[in-house]
């Protein structure tokens, strides 16, 4: 698809569906017979804009988690649930409430992704408009975190162009 230059938020929109479509569909998450559980690293942003990539890792992971397919680590929470448990053990909490250490649930799978952008300026000819296409890639891997192999690897791309005259006023 080809929209008005510059990343947009409908964007995100396409990518995320198009990535999580994607993991769902193709070994090894289609043949799961249980719920593999993940932990999503976030998208590195390789392009010269400012794009927050966090974004579109939280609408993967949601869309993941809605799917009902997997189970993910809360891994931004990390550092909240061992305050509470810290809490919990602290005396203030009756015993029989409180929760049990060292049951988390370890990661078998690592999501990991990186968000790209080229521009490119067309060849000069003779027109009143200069036209540029921006190119946004996302590529993302599924990491097995015992093996440290790559399961699952895919990209999609969103098309920007930019049309600006050489004389204005």
């Amino acid at each position: 698809m080809i929209y008005d230059e510059g990343y947009h938020f409908s964007d995100k929109k396409a990518i995320v569906g198009d990535m999580v479509q994607s993991l769902l569909s193709k070994h090894p998450l289609v043949r799961a017979t249980d719920r593999p559980v993940l932990i999503a690293y976030g998208i590195a942003n390789r392009t010269s804009e400012h794009i927050s990539t966090a974004g579109i890792s939280d609408d993967i992971r949601q869309a993941l988690v809605q799917s009902g397919r997997v189970r993910m680590v809360n891994e931004t929470q990390r550092q909240n649930i061992e305050a509470e448990t810290s809490y919990q053990y602290g005396g203030n909490v009756a015993v029989e409430t409180r929760i049990a250490k060292a049951r988390q649930v370890g990661a078998r799978y690592m999501l990991t992704g990186t968000l790209r952008s080229i521009r490119k300026k067309q060849e000069p000819q003779f027109r009143l408009t200069k036209r540029t296409l921006q190119y946004y890639s996302l590529n993302m891997e599924l990491t097995d975190i015992q093996t440290g192999l790559i399961e699952w690897a895919d990209s999609t791309e969103v098309i920007r162009e930019a049309s600006k005259p050489f004389i204005g006023w």
